[in-house]
């Protein structure tokens, strides 16, 4: 894996960190904010744009205002402490984790791109899409093809859901600007 992964990832692991061990929920809502966010650049960088839309559309985007709302209608308790007592053998486990994570799984990973990489899956269907994607669907990019003709009909549910989310958040917010 290339040095962009491993940051990534390494960003991604320590905001997750971050956000389960923060007690003050502002300060967690923005980490979480920040690991979708990692989330969806990371999904960029595998090349998986659906996906990153979707992480960075309904959990950097949605998720964070409807918290932050919801934070902004409650009470918050006031302290200077943003940790109030850390669970030590739960961090270890995390550390661990992270070390496995990081010596471990990322240097077994294949390289994006990487033709290889996808004959262990199932060779078979793999070659099938693409040898005939273009010809059944008329679309170039292999990706594309497969979201929308050969898997519509989950495609549109994602689609449906994002359109629901989206909906939903400018209902909450035309009830706080009213309100």
């Amino acid at each position: 894996m290339s040095a962009v992964a491993y940051t990534l990832v390494t960003f991604i692991l320590l905001t997750a960190v971050a956000t389960a061990l923060f007690r003050d929920v502002l300060s967690a809502i923005v980490v979480f904010g920040a690991y979708s966010l990692g989330m969806a650049i990371l999904y960029t960088y595998l090349l998986a744009p659906d996906v990153a839309m979707t992480e960075a559309a309904i959990s950097a985007g949605v998720t964070t205002i409807l918290l932050l709302l919801t934070l902004a209608r409650t009470s918050r308790p006031s302290t200077d402490r943003i940790f109030e007592r850390i669970n030590v053998p739960a961090v270890l486990v995390v550390g661990a984790f992270f070390v496995v994570l990081l010596t471990q799984v990322l240097p077994a990973m294949e390289a994006v791109g990487d033709p290889e990489a996808i004959a262990w899956a199932n060779p078979e269907v793999t070659q099938y899409y693409i040898e005939n994607t273009y010809a059944d669907t008329g679309v170039q990019n292999a990706v594309s093809a497969v979201l929308a003709a050969y898997r519509g009909f989950d495609t549109f549910g994602e689609a449906v859901v994002v359109f629901a989310a989206g909906i939903a958040v400018l209902l909450v917010l035309k009830r706080e600007v009213f309100a």
